[in-house]
Formats: C-alpha cells, structure tokens, sequence
C-alpha cells in the first residue's frame, strides 16, 4: 500500500535545513571507530531551497562561522562558551554572547511614566499610610462634639417652652367657653317648658283602648303542624296488604254524589236519632239500640279492624249547605263515652267521620273522604293511610271526647273546621285546608262540604263504649246548637 507520492519524495529527497547563523552550529555525532573525522566528512541537514530563501537573507549577507573541530575525545562534550540563553548581545554577530539577556530589568518591570523613574515604580508613596494619616483624612470623624451632644440648636431637641398641655393661654383643646349646649336657654334639642301632653288636661277625645283591639294571644289555637307526619303509627298498624286492599276497593266504588232525603230521614236527623250500621267483614261483638240518640257497643280482642257508619249523613249537602242556607253556617257534632271495662293497653278507638261509600274493614280516615282522631296513639288522620299527624295525648277508659265539623260560607266557598273535645272541654282544632305536604298529604275531596258526611266509629281488639247523638247528653255543647 502507497501512503506517499512523488511530490513527497521530492521533498524528503531536499537538502536539509542549515544551522541559523545567530547560533553556533553544533557538532554531528556519529557511531565508532573513535577517530578524527575531517569538517568536510561531518554530516549537515538543509532546508528546502524555498524554506530557505524565505527564512534566512543571502549568503552573500552574512557570513558564516567557520566549523567547530571535533576530535574523538570529545564527542560528547558541550559547545564552548555559555548557553545562548545567557549569552550577552555584542557587536560581532558571531559573537555566542549576543544572545544574552540585555541589561537592566526586564521591559515588563519598567514604567511608562516618562516623569518617573524605573527605580522607584514599585516603591512605597512618601509618608505614612492613608489610615495613619492625622490630618484631612476621608473617614475621622468630624471636628467637635457629636450631633446629640450639641449645646446649640438641634433637629431632635423640643422646642421650647411648656408642652401645650401645660400652656397657661388658649389650648386647642381647651373647652369653648360659656356653657354646654345642655345647660343653654335657647337649645332646641330641650324639651319644651311644661308637662308633656299626655299628663296635661285630658281630652274631649276618647282614649284608644288597645287592650280591647288585640285580643289575648293565649286563647289562639296553636299554629298548623309542618311536620309531614309519620311512615308508622307508634301504636298499632295495619299491613301494608291490608292497606292496599282498601285502596282498591276505593277505585272500584268512588264517592256518591249527594242523595235526596226522604221523609223519614229528615224527620231523623231533627231528632238526632241515627241508625248504626254493623260492619259485615271481621267485627266481633255487639251493636246496640239504648234509647233515641244512644247506642252501646262492645267488641271483643279477636276483632279485626272495622267501621261503624251512620245513617242517614250528619251532613247532607241538600238539607245543611252553607251556601244554601240562610246562617251560611253548619255544626255536626256526636260524642262517645269508653267505658272503664278494667282492661289494660291502648284504647283502640277511632272517631271521625266519612263520605260514602266507604269499606267497613278499614278504620276512618286511611282512606279518600274520611278523617278521624285515633285513640291509641292520639294522631289526626285525613285520607292518610300511614303514620298520621301529632294532636292529642291518647284515650283513656272512663272518659267522654266527642269530635264535631263546621262548615261556613266565605264568598262562595265553604271554610271547614274540625275540632276535638275531651270531657266536656275542646282541646284541639285544625282548619282541613291547612298548609300540608304536597308530597305527603293526599287530597281532602269528599270532606269541603260537597258530599254527605256520616259518623264513623272505628274499632280495633276489645273494648265498650257509648255512642251519643242526643244534644241533652254531651259533655260539651257546641255553638249552633
């Protein structure tokens, strides 16, 4: 493999380069036999003659030293005279002390400054150091005392005299003279002179007696329940099958219009001598006629749940209207009397009253069109087949509740309340149109005054009790009668 060319040869072929003229030349060494060798026979290495024509002038310029003779005893030995490092210039360039160090310090020691001497370039200013100095010196401090101590004027000294709290003269925050606004005759935030109106001569003008517009507050019923009432009664409850049995067998018989009265009905109601109905499904006791007006019941423990309905309707839209009648006004009323059979547990007894028809195995006020005030656990149901509403405490054996509606023509609609008594005195009452849950409470159609209204008398387990419709009986006397 070729790694040059003929280009290169031609430069390794050249004649070496000469020794430059400003050193002396050394001497060439060569191998055994240990004998003089001529200055001719001494081996030399020249540059290329164009290397040489560009570095050095010509040799018709400078003229060369003449060779060094070098016998065999001294091959090895140095070239006479110092080192050209240390060689000293001299006139004669061939001189091998021309290339000495020139004499004096070096160019970089050496000041620019024309006025100043290379001498003392380095040399220390005269006198003493900056910080030494006594006189006009940067950092001492200022003649005289320090600004705190002055006896003159200062910024910080308080000025002079008294602080103004204590002037004797006018003070900024002096009271203005004279009297307080208080104490002066002509201020007009003063009464005016004399007793007040009220405790002067009385008026010709009657007094407005308050006391007699706002009545006693005490005697209101209490506010409407927001309370949406209870999934569970906290008494007894009926399943939700048996629930739903009723609800069916609402759809399949819906609310009777108002009937017309015969005779013997209208001659009935006058002299409050309801008909009781006996309950066909599951009641187990007796019904019983006492006298006009008065029946006596008794069932015993094993009896499911039941309604006893009136007949002919405490309430026909026909006969009692408000709208109709002259009064514009209608009380239905009954009361019953439990009996103290000296039996223990809750009295599950149920008034209230229906529109027709209505399921005789279903207590009053589960279902559409009736309400009624159960005693066992003391809640108000309307059309709510659940848990009921909070409204009194629960019965008790030997004691009369009866419980009466009233209804009133206002403006062509007809208000109706319900209220509750317990032996003798009413303990409770609430409007059917009261605020409810639209989400919970269901609607109280059949119960505003458009559809017959009948007793109802719920019963549930064992108990005895007196169902009274003659006025000349009851504890409690409602108005309108």
């Amino acid at each position: 493999m070729c790694f040059g060319s003929s280009k290169d040869k031609d430069i390794f072929d050249a004649e070496g380069p000469r020794p430059s003229y400003n050193q002396p030349q050394q001497p060439s060494y060569s191998s055994p036999p240990k004998a003089s060798v001529p200055p001719a026979a001494a081996p030399s290495y020249q540059m290329p003659q164009q290397q040489r024509q560009n570095q050095h002038p010509q040799a018709s310029e400078l003229s060369a030293p003449p060779p060094v003779e070098l016998s065999a005893d001294n091959d090895f030995a140095p070239p006479p005279g110092p080192p050209p490092s240390h060689a000293r210039p001299s006139s004669n360039r061939g001189d091998v002390s021309s290339v000495g160090p020139p004499p004096g310090p070096p160019p970089s020691f050496q000041s620019n400054n024309p006025f100043r001497s290379n001498n003392d370039e380095f040399a220390p200013p005269p006198g003493p150091p900056p910080s030494h100095r006594q006189q006009d010196n940067d950092f001492a401090p200022p003649p005289g005392p320090p600004p705190a101590h002055r006896s003159g004027a200062d910024d910080f000294a308080p000025p002079p005299g008294p602080p103004p709290s204590h002037r004797d003269g006018a003070d900024d925050f002096a009271p203005p003279p004279g009297p307080p606004p208080s104490k002066r005759q002509d201020d007009y935030t003063q009464p005016p002179p004399g007793p007040p109106p009220s405790h002067g001569e009385k008026s010709s003008k009657p007094e407005h007696d308050w006391q007699s517009v706002v009545p006693d507050t005490s005697l209101f019923p209490p506010p409407p329940s927001f309370f949406s009432g209870f999934e569970r009664s906290p008494a007894t409850n009926a399943t939700e099958a048996e629930a739903e049995h009723g609800e069916q067998w609402c759809r399949d018989h819906p609310l009777s219009a108002p009937i017309q009265l015969d005779h013997y009905a209208i001659e009935a109601l006058n002299t409050h001598n309801i008909r009781l109905m006996e309950p066909t499904t599951g009641f187990r006791g007796s019904l019983k006629w006492q006298a006009p007006g008065v029946w006596s019941a008794k069932t015993d423990s094993k009896s499911l749940d039941n309604c006893i309905i009136g007949y002919p309707p405490m309430y026909s839209v026909t006969q009692h209207s408000p709208l109709a009648s002259p009064s514009g006004r209608k009380t239905i009323y009954y009361e019953v009397l439990i009996k103290n059979d000296h039996k223990h547990g809750d009295v599950c007894l149920a008034l209230g009253y229906t529109a027709l028809p209505y399921p005789s195995f279903r207590m009053p006020g589960w279902h559409r069109g009736s309400l009624a005030v159960h005693g066992d656990d003391g809640h108000k149901f309307i059309n709510d087949r659940w848990g009921g509403k909070t409204f009194t405490d629960p019965f008790r054996r030997g004691e009369t509740y009866g419980i009466g509606m009233t209804f009133t023509a206002n403006n062509g609609r007809i208000e109706v309340d319900i209220f509750f008594t317990r032996q003798g005195r009413e303990t409770g009452r609430w409007n059917l149109h009261e605020e409810g849950d639209s989400e919970e409470d269901l609607p109280v159609t059949g119960l505003e005054g458009f559809h017959d209204l009948s007793c109802a008398i719920g019963t549930y387990t064992g108990v005895e009790f007196d169902i009274i419709f003659d006025p000349n009986r009851w504890l409690h006397r409602p108005a309108g009668y």
